[in-house]
């Protein structure tokens, strides 16, 4: 028959009376493993045991009490200490408490209710800091860069020196890609493999907020600051402090607010809505955005001093067309966990299937290629998804066609290195998908290299 592990509590009381009376108090617990010590030399030899809790008279007759609550943190600081005393100087308990002591209690006539309370609510606490540990590993490893952005082909392999740089360091990241490619995913995985992984990670999509309110949303605002402000509240910006905060799409971000917005990056401070108080920032900041900036810019819809501040480190997430047999690795990544969170059987991919996956261009990227699966999966039978069963939309069915004019020469040139990008360099088969030799192939690259397109 399994029995719970008992709590070991060490008790160091140099009085004899009070010690068993403290021993009395902690054994009314029955989960309580209770050891006695009279002397600081005597428990820092038994200190390897590591205890649940400690249990410390301030007056010890061989060293002082802030000397063994010091080589207690120096072991392990997240073992909470009790101090017990029958001083009862307030300055005395308050520096204590700022070395790092859990509670100080003295010891008069609710000497007992206190101390059966303090070291339930430290056990407590120390179970909640492991919870919080546990939880924060397995978000860690949620977070692994490769099991982030799945995928073999070489623009996704590139992507990695550059998230482990992200990581490492300060600066802000700059992410671009079309929607759908999962840039959100990319700045969680970048906060949560660095030094700050333990601090909150805040995400703003910019456009979903009303224009009005962008600015309280971001900065906060005081209470009666403006009409509905019926409280104060603090910011996306103080929400991640110490953190990081993702400000998506930031190139729909009103001008005026693009000159508020730089003055708190360069000034690492802000002031909320309708108060005075300025309110110092450490905050990682990471933007996101379909657009290309450099053209807004140049359009005059996003500020030139605030490009230049938020630019950074700059990584682009290609889209899913670019990655050749990347769709499939990742189709079978998504299909895995269809089964799983719909109690479906095992199922595949037909052969007609994949090649229909690989043939689309996929306009949603990513997020539209785990829409088409979780679908396919409810409709497939037979343990087979067939290429009836993957259904596109009508939105981007047809091929993209490119945004500025180009000649049909550089057009082909563009498509070829679309197929070489998606089929890995593979000129043989481009070849065969495109039914030219492979002569013209070579024949295009490198007249159209040559003349710098």
């Amino acid at each position: 028959m399994y029995e719970p592990e008992s709590v070991r509590i060490f008790v160091i009381e140099d009085d004899p009376v009070y010690l068993k009376f403290m021993q009395y108090v902690l054994g009314l617990n029955p989960d309580y493993e209770v050891n006695c010590f009279s002397s600081g030399k005597e428990f820092l030899q038994q200190l390897h045991r590591r205890p649940a809790v400690v249990t410390l008279d301030y007056a010890l007759p061989d060293m002082p009490g802030e000397t063994v609550l010091r080589q207690i943190q120096d072991f392990d600081p997240e073992i909470p200490v009790i101090i017990v005393s029958a001083q009862e100087r307030i300055r005395t308990a308050v520096e204590l408490l700022k070395a790092g002591a859990f509670d100080y209690i003295s010891k008069d006539d609710d000497a007992k209710e206190r101390i059966l309370n303090s070291v339930q609510n430290a056990l407590q606490q120390a179970t909640m800091r492991k919870e919080i540990g546990r939880l924060r590993q397995e978000i860690s490893r949620r977070y692994d860069f490769e099991k982030t952005i799945i995928g073999l082909s070489a623009p996704v392999k590139n992507l990695f020196p550059l998230m482990e740089k992200a990581a490492k360091t300060n600066i802000t990241v700059t992410l671009t890609g079309e929607t759908g490619t999962g840039k959100e995913l990319l700045a969680k995985a970048i906060h949560y493999n660095s030094d700050r992984k333990a601090k909150p990670f805040i995400a703003v999509n910019i456009p979903a907020i009303p224009r009005d309110l962008v600015e309280s949303e971001l900065f906060g605002h005081e209470k009666g600051s403006f009409t509905g402000a019926q409280a104060r509240r603090i910011g996306r910006f103080e929400e991640a402090q110490g953190g990081t905060l993702l400000l998506d799409e930031i190139g729909e971000m009103d001008l005026n607010l693009q000159s508020k917005l730089l003055r708190v990056l360069q000034e690492k401070e802000l002031t909320r809505v309708g108060g005075n108080e300025v309110i110092k920032l450490d905050v990682r900041i990471i933007v996101a955005t379909h657009r290309n900036l450099e053209t807004e810019v140049e359009q005059g819809r996003f500020r030139s001093d605030l490009f230049y501040r938020l630019l950074g480190l700059r990584i682009h997430l290609p889209p899913l067309r670019e990655r050749g047999k990347d769709i499939l690795v990742l189709a079978k990544h998504f299909l895995d966990r269809a089964v799983v969170e719909n109690n479906l059987g095992k199922l595949r991919f037909s052969e007609e299937a994949q090649q229909k996956l690989m043939t689309y261009p996929f306009p949603g990227n990513v997020r539209e290629l785990k829409s088409i699966i979780d679908v396919a999966a409810v409709m497939a039978e037979g343990g087979e998804i067939r290429a009836q069963d993957i259904t596109f939309s009508q939105v981007g069915s047809e091929p993209a066609l490119p945004s500025r004019e180009m000649t049909l020469e550089e057009y082909t040139y563009r498509l070829i290195r679309s197929y070489l990008n998606k089929y890995d360099n593979n000129v043989p088969e481009v070849a065969k998908r495109l039914n030219i030799s492979k002569s013209s192939i070579y024949r295009y690259l490198k007249e159209m290299e040559a003349a710098g397109i």
